[in-house]
């Protein structure tokens, strides 16, 4: 068990109390922040887009980042055309990502419908990067029910040597760009391969093919891994696996039933996903929803469309499930719980628990003390201005505890 000494209360010195009055812009500033002190864009450029950002407005939202985005992609493209590839390679990896964080709020904005040509650009920017990886980054799609999901294979040259591989699951709304500093330069730095990917509800698949979540998601994590053991660059016994935001309940979801990973990571952990749909629900609406009263309950939510900022909220939180009103995305949501499938969890798996979670609080704890096997919980706090949901800021602190947990626990595969 790797635990940190509980801190004090107070906000870390240094590190603003807040970048934005509305807490989701607030969030997302932090992410494009610690995504940039990974390397995805500069901090210079983040700061500057965000300041020219009105507080709580969607449209002043996407029009910095649309802007930033724009410029990213046209210094990506001059760059290509000089056979200037690195720098070709980091502007679309910034374009991308801009073009991705452009798209939060959306569903907030007067004309929603620059989702699609937008995430079109994003997903452009993406294979920019894979084209000027001088052979390194691969397109590797999984086989599917039928069909494929879209899948990368990134690895730290272009040899073909077997390497041990970092499968990145992502949450509920992140892109793939995202991932970048999730997990995927810091797997790309230590030599080893990194895979990410698109599932039901995610990104591609939700925008493009209208195909929502699922939560037995056994069903996309083993085609991921029957596709990665069947290639000679993919070491097959040396498979690391990593689930952020909602994935910190899809990955051990996946892991009761698939058991090829030699570790895993949770950032953070989620035993039941529908606590962070019902907690600030008032309990007489937490009852009708118990009672099953399905007109009853979407009748009160309707209620709750006089709030912009909530209506927002569950707009976007909706969509990917694939319901059509209130009462069914509840229902819906309640279904993605570890409960009946915790104990047959057998994956060594560190869980990140951030003070200030402020999706699912408490959550870590409870899935590190369901769990019946190797497990460690790893805190990380103020002082260090790692908190909040998947420590936005403190994100090169979560990876070298990541790789310092998936080397001791390779070795112990070696020996």
């Amino acid at each position: 068990m790797d635990e940190a000494p509980a801190t004090s209360s107070h906000t870390a010195p240094g590190v603003p109390e807040r970048f934005f009055g509305d807490p989701d812009f607030d969030f997302e500033a932090r992410l494009a922040l610690g995504l940039a002190a990974q390397g995805v864009g500069d901090i210079g450029q983040v700061l500057v887009t965000l300041a020219a950002i009105e507080d709580g407005s969607a449209d002043g939202w996407f029009q910095a980042w649309r802007a930033r985005a724009e410029r990213l992609r046209a210094q990506a493209e001059v760059c290509a055309t000089v056979g200037q590839v690195e720098r070709a390679r980091w502007c679309f990896l910034a374009a991308s990502e801009a073009y991705s964080r452009a798209l939060v709020f959306t569903t907030g904005m007067a004309d929603s419908r620059v989702l699609a040509p937008t995430f079109s650009l994003h997903r452009k920017c993406w294979e920019g990067v894979v084209a000027h990886s001088e052979g390194r980054f691969l397109r590797v799609d999984v086989p599917y029910e039928g069909s494929a999901l879209p899948g990368y294979l990134l690895r730290p040259d272009a040899t073909g040597a077997p390497r041990p591989t970092l499968v990145l699951t992502n949450g509920s709304d992140g892109s793939l760009t995202a991932l970048w500093g999730a997990g995927v330069a810091g797997a790309l730095r230590r030599g080893f391969n990194a895979f990410v990917y698109d599932g039901p509800g995610q990104q591609s698949v939700l925008f493009e093919r209208g195909i929502p979540f699922r939560p037995d998601w056994e069903a996309v994590l083993t085609p991921v891994v029957e596709t990665l053991v069947a290639r000679a660059d993919v070491e097959a016994r040396a498979l690391l696996a990593y689930g952020i935001s909602q994935a910190g309940f899809w990955l051990p979801r996946a892991l009761a039933f698939e058991h090829r990973f030699v570790a895993a990571v949770v950032d953070p952990g989620v035993m039941d996903v529908s606590t962070s749909w019902t907690s600030n629900l008032p309990p007489e609406l937490v009852a009708l929803l118990r009672a099953g009263d399905r007109e009853a309950f979407n009748e009160a939510m309707r209620e709750a469309d006089a709030d912009p900022v909530l209506t927002r909220v569950l707009a976007f939180r909706s969509r990917p499930y694939g319901t059509r009103t209130p009462f069914d995305t509840f229902t819906e949501v309640s279904r993605y719980h570890l409960r009946d499938v915790v104990d047959r969890i057998t994956t060594p798996l560190l869980i990140t628990d951030p003070e200030d979670e402020q999706f699912w609080p408490g959550q870590s704890q409870a899935l590190y003390h369901a769990l019946p096997g190797e497990k460690s919980l790893a805190r990380f706090t103020r002082e260090d201005g790692a908190n909040f949901h998947c420590q936005p800021l403190g994100r090169a602190l979560t990876e070298v505890r990541m790789f310092d947990f998936f080397a001791e626990q390779l070795a112990r595969r070696v020996h």
